[in-house]
């Protein structure tokens, strides 16, 4: 075989692993939308938030220091101290579940049964509210996050693949981020897919979605149905910020990885947890090999950044529910 085509081979393999990063960010979507019918708007702005958070507390940074400071002339800016890495996760992940509480006590609770536009409406301003809260306790400069998840090409990788396509190729270029991240997504979509297939709460937040009104009258306390389902979401959104947060930095244009996330949705399906998976493996071979083999040669480039909205398009047109989604069909 030629060098070209191992080039190839390790472009596609790169491509499952970006996918398996858009994947974690869709699933958080997947999770709300098929336990409560919400599609959150604030998924992404929460992957951030929950970044920031983790850093702060790694830091001990003062959270509202330039607040604090503005009114009362102060110079804080830190504890002094610095916490261990798995402690200041578990504390994020208990920063957002009690983001969790305070959504359901202060929001959803008031919006039983309302439109399906009315809750979207709802999420953004809670996205928006979140950006800010985050820029107000933690800043808004760049942050580099470690968790102590080795990052780099794998070396072991490239020594093992050197040999296949002779003098000009050099072995699988893989990022051990991305590998780690593989392996925390499929994980996680396997816990997930359990949870909801074989335990009585996985079953009663299926059944809060079909039908709020029913799920109630059969005793399914739709409150703490929204809290599990948002700290799950928080809990994926945490995994998600650390994962993005250690490739490219805590900045506030994080939250827009959730714009990567809708052609993802838009192919697997809102309403399946696999097939988040697998609209995000699709979109990432996708892209990359497009890319690869048509965007660089003859396009000159820069593919990526429409192509999967366009594969999105295609199945809005040909197949809306997605992949694995339910067809809903409607009487009238």
């Amino acid at each position: 075989m030629s060098a070209n085509f191992y080039f190839g081979v390790e472009v596609f393999l790169n491509g499952l692993m970006a996918g398996v990063m858009y994947s974690l960010v869709a699933l958080g979507f997947v999770l709300i939308f098929k336990a409560s019918g919400i599609f959150n708007y604030a998924q992404g702005v929460m992957a951030l938030f929950a970044a920031l958070t983790l850093v702060g507390f790694q830091n001990g940074q003062i959270p509202f220091a330039h607040l604090i400071n503005a009114i009362f002339g102060t110079d804080l800016h830190h504890f002094g101290w610095h916490m261990p890495a798995f402690l200041a996760i578990l504390c994020a992940l208990g920063v957002m579940i009690l983001f969790a509480f305070i959504v359901e006590r202060y929001i959803l609770k008031h919006l039983v049964n309302q439109e399906p536009i009315i809750l979207f409406m709802a999420t953004i301003g809670l996205a928006y509210f979140m950006e800010g809260l985050g820029d107000l306790m933690w800043g808004s400069d760049i942050k580099k996050l470690d968790v102590g998840i080795p990052q780099g090409g794998n070396i072991w990788l490239e020594e093992k693949t050197a040999f296949l396509g002779g003098e000009d190729f050099y072995g699988f270029y893989l990022d051990n981020l991305d590998i780690w991240a593989t392996v925390l997504a499929a994980i996680l979509v396997t816990s997930l897919v359990l949870f909801s297939q074989y335990t009585k709460t996985g079953r009663a937040l299926r059944a809060v979605a079909d039908d709020h009104q029913a799920a109630l009258s059969v005793g399914i306390s739709l409150r703490t149905i929204w809290v599990i389902v948002w700290s799950i979401a928080g809990f994926v959104a945490l995994v998600a910020g650390i994962m993005w947060g250690s490739k490219s930095g805590v900045q506030f244009s994080l939250s827009l990885i959730a714009l990567k996330a809708l052609p993802v949705l838009m192919l697997g399906g809102f309403t399946s947890i696999p097939g988040a998976i697998i609209g995000g493996l699709i979109i990432g071979v996708g892209e990359k090999m497009f890319e690869f083999l048509i965007g660089a040669p003859f396009l000159g480039g820069a593919t990526e950044n429409w192509f999967a909205y366009m594969l999105a398009l295609l199945f809005l047109v040909f197949r809306p529910q997605g992949l694995f989604g339910e067809k809903i069909i409607e009487r009238v």
